[in-house]
C-alpha cells in the first residue's frame, strides 16, 4: 500500500496557483511597458515553467511511497 505525500501535493497546489496569478498580474502590467509582447513571452515561458514544476510535484505526491 502506497502513502500519499499531502505535503509535496500541498506545496504544488500553491505553486500552480502562485504561476497562475503571477501570469494574471503581469497581464496587467504589461501595456505599460516597452515591449509587451517579449514581456509576455518570458513571462508565460516562466509560468508555463513553474505550472509544470508543480503538477509534476502533484503527481510525485499522488503516487506516494511505500509505507
Amino acid at each position: 500500500m502506497r502513502q500519499k505525500n499531502w505535503r509535496v501535493i500541498i506545496v504544488g497546489a500553491v505553486l500552480l496557483v502562485l504561476a497562475a496569478a503571477f501570469f494574471l498580474f503581469m497581464m496587467t502590467i504589461a501595456p505599460k511597458s516597452n515591449d509587451p509582447v517579449a514581456l509576455m513571452q518570458i513571462v508565460g515561458q516562466v509560468s508555463g515553467a513553474v505550472a509544470g514544476l508543480s503538477l509534476v510535484m502533484i503527481v510525485f505526491g499522488l503516487i506516494g511511497k511505500k509505507a
